[in-house]
């Protein structure tokens, strides 16, 4: 019994020494810090700010329009026209002409142009254009942490299970172990044969195989946790979930109402929809009358030679006018592209019933799925109780010689079959309560800071 006791202990005190003492982890902290370290989260963050600055440059569009212009030009050969001078001259016949040059050889302008935009339909359009744009970029960051927030809640629940499995495979090395020392002294006393032994060592050993086996993978699912929530990647570190959030159980959640508006690609296709349908409006808009103030104020300056500051040769020039304009053709097919842009928004309507219609199924499946292996969790764990009573009591006979070591190995044997058959319903129990949650749009209670 002291050999026992100090196995138990030693390899308890292994695995605790190795592994630094750590907070208990929380499903939302993790969920947190994977948002905070994952490159890819970080560099779809900056979509929707990049969206903004868009949107910001297209407001700039109602802004005055200011600029400097300044032009020097030579002109070697000046424009000609035909006057009729005898309309102007008594002396000369009425139908007399000459040609006449206009302009200097040298001419140059310097001057400030405005440009105040006072009704742009296109403009307003293409602005609130861009404002679904921005919305959709939000959209997809959000479905991009939704579904990294899926992952690490599955890896959460994946590290709570694989523990409870190795201290499950702990407690049944233990028995095993207990039962080959009671067999080894009856086999060295001559009241055991030989080939009962060998099958208590056999259990014993698949019991530690189960052991390393369950702490292998229990390592594996602290590094990929670790690798989801940017830590360093160290197997050894004690990770501890929060064991209230799985003492809670699955019926809360059933109590909540479905949320399938919030789910990210639901809302995906909506904010695509409203965009096609504002497309539409945008391309109309194309064909409406703008109208904008026009100034300029400056001067002109012309020579026959090349003085740019000859005195009593710059002449001033402004004006102050309304600019209205009637687009009348683009060599576009208007109702061809009116027509596409509908179409479009009808894709997206209908994708985004059938994607509501799938999660309403997935969500029903789930939820049956879950309560029938509800039922099966609580008969295995009834089951299993009893089980390790039956096995308690076989070995306490077998030490009084009541009853055979043959029956206490095979029930040490169906004792670990059990123990496996109710973790893998555990662990698939959970995966159905996850499927239900995502189906359900109730992912996003995991972070809320009310949960």
């Amino acid at each position: 019994m002291k050999k026992l006791t100090a196995f138990c202990v030693i390899f308890t005190l292994l695995y605790q020494v190795s592994a630094p003492a750590q907070d208990v982890l929380t499903l939302r902290e993790a969920i947190q810090e994977s948002w905070t370290h994952r490159k890819n989260i970080e560099a779809e963050a900056l979509n929707p700010k990049i969206q903004n600055l868009q949107t910001q440059a297209l407001k700039k569009k109602y802004a005055p329009q200011v600029s400097l212009e300044y032009e020097y030009q030579y002109n070697p050969i000046l424009q000609s026209s035909i006057l009729p001078v005898g309309k102007f001259n008594p002396a000369l016949p009425s139908d007399a002409k000459e040609s006449v040059q206009f302009g200097t050889t040298w001419s140059q302008a310097a001057g400030i142009n405005l440009l105040q935009p006072l009704i742009d339909e296109k403009v307003k359009q293409q602005i609130r254009e861009s404002h679904l744009n921005e919305q959709l970029a939000s959209a997809s960051l959000s479905t991009q942490k939704y579904l990294l927030a899926y992952e690490v809640t599955k890896a959460y629940l994946e590290l709570w299970l694989q523990q409870q499995q190795w201290a499950s495979s702990v407690i049944d090395s233990t028995g095993t172990w207990e039962s080959y020392q009671m067999q080894l002294q009856r086999f060295q006393q001559g009241r055991l044969l030989k080939y009962d032994l060998n099958k208590a060592l056999i259990n014993h050993h698949n019991a530690v195989q189960k052991v390393r086996d369950a702490r292998s993978q229990l390592m594996k699912s602290k590094i990929y946790l670790q690798n989801l929530t940017g830590r360093p990647l160290n197997p050894l570190e004690n990770i501890q979930p929060d064991s209230n959030f799985f003492k809670s159980g699955f019926e809360k959640w059933m109590r909540l109402s479905p949320r399938w508006d919030s789910l990210p690609d639901i809302r995906q296709l909506s904010l695509q929809q409203q965009l096609a349908l504002q497309q539409q409006q945008s391309e109309k808009s194309k064909y409406l009358p703008t109208l904008s103030l026009k100034g300029f104020l400056g001067a002109n300056q012309y020579s026959n030679v090349l003085e740019p500051f000859a005195a009593h040769s710059w002449f001033g020039y402004s004006y102050l006018g309304i600019d209205a304009k009637l687009p009348l053709l683009f060599g576009e097919d208007k109702k061809r592209k009116l027509r596409e842009l509908q179409l479009q928004s009808d894709q997206y309507r209908l994708q985004k019933e059938d994607e509501s219609s799938q999660y309403q199924e997935q969500a029903a499946t789930a939820q049956l799925q879950l309560y029938n292996l509800q039922g099966r969790i609580q008969n295995q764990e009834a089951n299993l109780t009893l089980q390790r009573e039956s096995v308690t009591l076989i070995r306490e006979r077998v030490a009084m010689g009541q009853e055979t070591a043959e029956s206490l190995n095979n029930e040490e044997l169906e004792l670990m079959r059990m123990e496996s058959q109710l973790a893998e319903s555990q662990r698939q129990g959970w995966l159905y309560w996850l499927d239900y949650v995502k189906a359900n749009g109730l992912l996003e209670t995991l972070w809320e800071p009310s949960r």
